[in-house]
């Protein structure tokens, strides 16, 4: 039985860059930080509109209005407390021209999307910020944007700050980043020596990540999340510290086998 700690008077705010990176990531942990009593404000900078949807748009929908609806389902079975979209532009894979649109995420100006998430964490009062690690986990310009965005804000406003990687030794081959990074041919994550801290779920915990992952249908069928495989794969999300240990240590999840390498 995972502990789970009375966390009512903590803000947890957590930056994406696209609709579905936050089941895909983060959605245990989200899960778990809700059931704690963590007030969880969840940012989302694009609405993930390049590319084509697997299922049919309705009348007059746009694709990035589809993901954002997807979204916002995900937000509730997450448990998120706030949703706030920032309103860029998805930039599209490396070397794409969807990068230089002046609404990308990737032209934005870091320091004034900053300052925004910083004000929007003062308000909350959020002593904590989780957000893609340095490499945007898997290369994409919008993660890593993500990233510079978070961490900036972080800096201002002094939370505590988590970045988000995975674990490349457990990841590999059937995790939707490696698709993701092969798309992009760039590589992924950390090498297991890497991580400090991961976060695991319960049966439940598992099943409300399975359900927020397939609420993204217009990106992902059902069948490239195989629930045979599903708790192998998606069962752990992994992180590195900014700073110091914080709020999500304190979910209480054993870490100290992820610091020995894989025999």
């Amino acid at each position: 039985m995972l502990s789970s700690p009375d966390l009512r008077d903590h803000t947890v705010l957590v930056l994406h860059a696209h609709p579905d990176d936050e089941a895909i990531f983060t959605g245990i942990t989200l899960r778990r930080l809700a059931e704690a009593g963590a007030r969880t404000v969840l940012v989302v900078a694009t609405a993930g509109e390049l590319g084509e949807s697997r299922v049919p748009l309705l009348s007059g929908e746009t694709i990035g209005q589809r993901r954002v609806a997807e979204l916002e389902r995900s937000a509730e079975l997450l448990g998120i407390s706030r949703l706030v979209l920032l309103g860029r532009r998805d930039s599209g894979l490396p070397g794409w021209a969807s990068s230089a649109h002046p609404r990308a995420l990737a032209c934005s100006d870091t320091a004034a999307l900053a300052r925004r998430i910083a004000d929007l964490a003062i308000a909350e009062r959020a002593g904590t910020m989780i957000y893609d690690d340095e490499q945007g986990i898997y290369g994409h310009p919008d993660h890593r944007i993500a990233h510079r965005i978070g961490a900036m804000a972080s800096r201002l406003t002094g939370a505590v700050g988590y970045r988000i990687t995975v674990d490349r030794d457990n990841a590999r081959g059937r995790h939707l980043v490696h698709t993701a990074a092969a798309a992009a041919e760039v590589s992924y994550g950390r090498m297991r020596s890497e991580i400090p801290l991961a976060v695991t779920g319960e049966t439940e915990h598992l099943v409300s990540k399975y359900a927020a992952i397939t609420a993204h249908a217009s990106q992902i069928e059902p069948a490239d999340v195989p629930t045979s495989e599903f708790a192998a794969v998606y069962g752990t999300e992994w992180f590195r510290y900014e700073t110091v240990p914080g709020v999500l240590d304190l979910l209480g999840d054993p870490l100290i086998s992820l610091l020995v390498p894989s025999s």
